[in-house]
């Protein structure tokens, strides 16, 4: 199921990672269509959010739109599960052993 369009590559990798961190399955889709703008119209070349499973939808749009926003200016920093570094609320994973931050407990 095609979630939505990324503005451009770079975002819509982040957001696959996001939501794959929460275990959520999906794949960007045109991610090569870029060199064919002028030949194929822009809105059909730029990169494609798709989920595997539809019912993933609603969990899907809260995450996207929580990573769009990012941290509050006042935002608490979080304590890596897998080795107990203490990290800044910006990082989304521990810098000390690359565990994800788990977005579903924030």
């Amino acid at each position: 199921m095609k979630l939505m369009r990324a503005p451009n590559l770079i975002i819509g990798q982040h957001w696959v990672n996001v939501l794959q961190s929460a275990g959520i399955a999906c794949e960007l889709h045109n991610r090569y269509l870029n060199g064919a703008l002028g030949e194929i119209p822009a809105d059909q070349c730029a990169p494609e959010l798709w989920l595997v499973d539809e019912r993933d939808e609603a969990l899907a749009r809260r995450l996207i739109e929580a990573a769009s926003r990012g941290p509050a200016p006042d935002a608490p920093g979080w304590r890596c599960r897998q080795c107990g570094e203490l990290l800044e609320a910006q990082f989304t994973v521990c810098w000390q052993c690359g565990t994800a931050r788990d977005p579903l407990l924030e």
